[in-house]
């Protein structure tokens, strides 16, 4: 396969409603999409979104990054079988060194061409064993309306919901908390999310007040995450990590066997071949692999959602609620998510993407 055209364009979507992030408030989620195309005719998109508070690079920081690596890659001839693509392309990536998100957008834009190629969808191209459906867990944020998300989520048939927790007092998150377990009985799975919020004494508070609402992990409860082992042991609290994976390397996972599961978000801990390693270690480790996007659009969306048919465990839910706050997408024809995704349903449909949505960034011959 080889690559001989490129466009970079930017988007600008409308959320639902505000979206609070550490770094403030915002009512737009703002990123790039990359095409590439190759000699065959066909092109593969990619997303490129760092995450305002979270990423460590700007959006223009990874846009002069995308158009650095483009231009390596264009001068190679890449592997038209799906798993040897896939190897190079995690070689490769670990020698240039692009920015997280820029990995992740490069390397599904190259995913999706290969797809496209060989009439395949994302997962099959991403893995021989891909799953036929994907469970997803409802999200309730911090703004919401505690009975309305809670019954959205009974009608929705959702079976794992996550929490956002940390940004009240604590006794008030333990009763939100409390609330939500008695409203969804004892056979929803319950997730919680404190982005660090807490320093030890007021994270053993919270332990103590949910220690009978049988919580499956809190994420990164410890504004320190180095305490989060001694936590663990000190009150028997589940934590997840999720703000300490971006630059994890998976061997030095092992060092953190006191965690449950680990959250996995490919714009931040930087594409699709390194997901997929860090998935593999966690499972190696006991520890469960859950896949998550960080409000990404459509496209990068169906990214997260091909690798969660890809890695972990079968039953194990993936974070793709985010994509509800969106109130407009770039494709034509938004993504129709539920509590259960069968992979032919959304990947049997055809995503478009909407030429009205974009701003033409960069592109040029190969």
């Amino acid at each position: 396969m080889k690559l001989t055209a490129y466009d970079i364009y930017r988007f600008r979507l409308p959320l639902a409603r505000p979206l609070r992030l550490k770094e403030g408030t915002v009512a737009f989620r703002e990123g790039s999409l990359v095409r590439l195309r190759a000699a065959d005719g066909q092109a593969g998109w990619g997303e490129v979104a760092p995450l305002p508070g979270f990423s460590a690079e700007t959006l223009v920081a990874a846009e002069a990054d995308l158009a650095r690596v483009i231009n390596t890659l264009g001068r190679e001839v890449w592997p038209d079988e799906p798993a040897a693509l896939l190897r190079a392309l995690g070689v490769w990536m670990d020698v240039l060194d692009p920015l997280p998100s820029v990995r992740f957008g490069l390397e599904l834009a190259m995913m999706n061409l290969s797809a496209a190629s060989r009439g395949e969808h994302l997962p099959s191209a991403l893995s021989h064993r891909a799953r036929s459906s994907i469970p997803v867990n409802a999200l309730i944020m911090d703004d919401a309306d505690l009975e309305a998300e809670t019954d959205r989520v009974q009608a929705g048939g959702y079976g794992v919901i996550k929490l956002k927790v940390g940004r009240r007092p604590v006794a008030r998150d333990v009763e939100r908390v409390l609330r939500v377990r008695a409203r969804l009985g004892p056979d929803v799975s319950l997730r919680l999310d404190a982005n660090r919020a807490w320093d030890p004494p007021t994270a053993r508070a919270f332990a103590d007040g949910v220690c009978g609402a049988r919580v499956v992990y809190v994420e990164e409860p410890l504004v320190d995450p180095a305490g989060l082992g001694d936590l663990a042991a000190r009150t028997g609290l589940p934590v997840a990590l999720d703000e300490t994976m971006p630059g994890l390397d998976p061997k030095a996972l092992s060092e953190h066997r006191y965690a449950r599961a680990v959250v996995l978000k490919p714009t931040l801990c930087g594409g699709l071949t390194k997901t997929l390693r860090l998935a593999s270690a966690a499972t190696a480790l006991g520890m469960t692999p859950v896949l998550s996007s960080a409000f990404e659009s459509g496209v990068g969306t169906l990214g997260v959602a091909a690798l969660a048919a890809c890695a972990g465990s079968e039953e194990t839910a993936a974070g793709l609620d985010t994509y509800r706050r969106f109130r407009e997408d770039v494709l034509e024809l938004p993504l129709t998510l539920s509590s259960r995704i069968s992979v032919a349903d959304l990947w049997g449909a055809p995503h478009r993407v909407r030429p009205d949505a974009l701003e033409t960034i960069a592109g040029g011959r190969l």
